[in-house]
């Protein structure tokens, strides 16, 4: 019977002592980790702050946000306290709380933020068509090994065969997107963006390109069209030979894939050699048809060579290159093998009005010329960043002293880090002093919606301490801030400073109601403001409602015997200098104090002590006040 009672007493102590630590209950997600002996599961002891351990438990999160991938790592870098963590995944509610915060629904969650835009027909689709445990690849669930894989939207697969059959049972490999796009599977996307039958054995050239599919890959044994084992080395294995056999040679000998009319190149020039003429043809030139050059088949008529422009006519650019040395010739940047790529690199571009350095070196042609066709532009504005880069401060840097000049704040080599250094920022109109210097810029410089990103703010028109901190006395002190000190300071300033919050150095107590004289001025700012409901912190304290009456602090040592209605008049006979010598003026009793009584002690006269509250206090009334009563009859009969 004893045993059990102390079990009882052990678990009621328990449960006592687990509601004095928790705030609260956990989720079903976390409720294995319930308990008193648990709390360094989650949480880091001796941090001075709220630091967590979320990531070490949740390690599918973490090398998720460690390699930049899905959704957590749209969120920004994670501190070494994890804080960031619980804005969007709440503890200590309850059993049934739901821990994950959805902002919006998942209804109307953008998808992009994942890295997986869904596009075509994957936008219409709901989240459980995807995400669920049986399209989570092997790989993935030795990673997710700690959560229930029908409750998660980690760990699928992009490739299109984790959700899609593979109709080709892969013989043309795992990206289907090559010649597939979302929006129709049936549509097949040939010598575009997706599939390039260029790579293949054989390119499509000519009036091939213009073929469907289909036509050429039948349906094999299985009943599937057939993309490999097709016969390609001569042209009679898909065209019928229209000649009956009487033409000796291949096809090709005569024919190309341009049309069947077309005479191949090959066959003249089996008659003719151009490399002995004064223009030999060569790159592209080779398969240009002999009347493109020699009008009306006139071959002796002379056709103008020297320069490019003798025959590719209208300038396709414009004559944005006429002032050039050579006149814009096209041998500048171009060749015989094609008009593109250009022969213009960033060794080049150096020569021009603006060399390519940094960043720029890397970037495409196209990201600066836009592809307009004969309407693209090569001679483009580049005095400012801003004539090719959007403001990404949206104008706040716009005015004077910057201008929206960039290169005051960043370099060539990359937008991060910035040059703004602590040094600078005492140029501001901010001065960084004290604690502000070791304030991480993103602190005070950041965004207001982490999911809805807005040009971080710079420059602010409030640079008062309340427009970043909380004012803890709530209004109390709002006219004494708004007036200026000695030295010209408002605000919080007047009383703190940036150095540490507990600094009251600057606070002028003379100038309240109640200057501190004496003693008074070694007395605890606490032991007269008294935080409400005991409380610790000064901070909580009602200011003005400390007492300035000496009583309203100090207890009455004299019992009461010098009360009047009720009320001790302390500073009658003390002031704050300090308690004794005492002010009292004896002479206005009806003893004074005159000759040789002056100089006698108070405590020689005054010996009434009677115990007050389990007190000894000394009475001053009554007192006797004849000789006789202190010098006895001997001493008085002598005179």
């Amino acid at each position: 019977m004893r045993a059990a009672v102390v079990a009882c007493a052990v678990l009621m102590l328990a449960a006592i002592s687990q509601a004095q630590i928790s705030p609260g209950s956990l989720s079903k997600a976390h409720r294995s980790l319930s308990g008193p002996t648990q709390c360094t599961s989650c949480h880091r002891v001796g941090a001075g702050s709220a630091n967590f351990k979320c990531l070490e438990c949740h390690t599918e999160i973490a090398s998720r946000i460690a390699s930049k991938r899905g959704l957590h790592a749209t969120f920004g870098a994670i501190s070494q306290s994890q804080k960031e963590c619980v804005s969007c995944h709440s503890e200590h509610n309850g059993e049934n709380f739901a821990i994950t915060h959805w902002e919006p629904l998942p209804g109307k969650f953008d998808h992009s933020k994942t890295g997986y835009v869904l596009e075509g027909k994957h936008a219409g689709l709901e989240c459980v068509k995807c995400h669920t445990a049986q399209k989570i690849p092997a790989a993935s669930r030795r990673e997710l090994a700690n959560k229930d894989l029908g409750h998660t939207f980690l760990g699928l697969s992009r490739d299109c065969v984790s959700c899609h059959e593979d109709k080709h049972n892969g013989r043309l490999g795992q990206n289907c997107l090559q010649c597939h796009n979302f929006n129709d599977w049936k549509t097949v996307a040939v010598g575009t963006e997706h599939f390039d039958h260029s790579r293949t054995r054989y390119p499509l050239t000519g009036l091939h390109a213009q073929v469907a599919c289909q036509k050429c890959h039948l349906p094999g044994a299985d009943g599937k069209p057939k993309y490999v084992g097709l016969e390609f080395d001569r042209c009679n294995a898909c065209h019928s030979d229209p000649h009956r056999g009487t033409m000796a040679g291949t096809c090709e000998s005569c024919h190309n894939t341009g049309g069947w009319k077309r005479v191949s190149m090959q066959a003249v020039s089996a008659k003719f050699d151009h490399s002995k003429t004064a223009y030999p043809l060569l790159g592209k030139h080779v398969s240009v048809r002999c009347e493109a050059c020699h009008a009306g088949a006139d071959f002796k008529k002379p056709v103008a060579h020297t320069k490019c422009t003798d025959c590719h006519k209208p300038d396709p650019h414009n004559g944005q290159f006429i002032k050039r040395a050579d006149r814009g010739e096209c041998s500048g940047c171009h060749s015989v093998d094609g008009f593109k790529p250009s022969l213009f690199t960033v060794k080049e571009h150096a020569t021009s009005a603006y060399p390519l350095q940094g960043k720029h070196a890397s970037v495409k042609c196209e990201g600066c010329h836009v592809p307009a066709g004969r309407a693209t532009l090569y001679k483009i504005k580049f005095a400012k960043c801003t004539d090719c880069h959007k403001d990404e401060h949206q104008t706040q840097f716009a005015a004077a002293p910057y201008f929206n000049q960039c290169e005051k704040c960043h370099t060539l080599n990359g937008y991060r880090p910035s040059t703004f250094t602590l040094a600078r920022h005492k140029d501001s109109r901010f001065v960084l002093t004290g604690s502000h210097v070791a304030t991480a810029c993103n602190e005070c410089h950041k965004a207001e919606n982490p999911l809805e990103p807005k040009a971080v703010a710079y420059r602010f028109d409030d640079r008062s301490c309340t427009a970043c901190h909380e004012d803890p006395h709530r209004g109390q002190f709002k006219e004494h801030m708004v007036r200026a000190n000695g030295k010209g300071v408002t605000g919080c300033e007047v009383c703190h400073s940036t150095k540490t919050w507990t600094d009251l150095t600057r606070f002028d107590h003379s100038a309240t109601k109640f200057p501190l004289v004496g003693t008074h001025r070694a007395v605890a700012c606490i032991d007269c403001h008294k935080p409400p409901n005991m409380g610790l912190k000064l901070r909580d304290a009602d200011f003005k409602a400390a007492p300035s009456a000496c009583e309203d602090c100090h207890s009455d040592i004299h019992g009461g015997q010098f009360a009047k209605a009720k009320v001790t008049r302390c500073a009658e006979c003390h002031n704050s200098m300090k308690w004794r010598p005492s002010l009292f003026d004896h002479e206005k009793t009806a003893f004074s104090l005159q000759g040789a009584h002056k100089s006698v002690r108070c405590v020689a006269c005054h010996t009434n002590i009677r115990m007050v509250a389990e007190k000894q206090i000394l009475f001053y009334k009554p007192t006797p006040t004849r000789c006789i009563d202190c010098h006895g009859p001997a001493k008085v009969g002598g005179f």
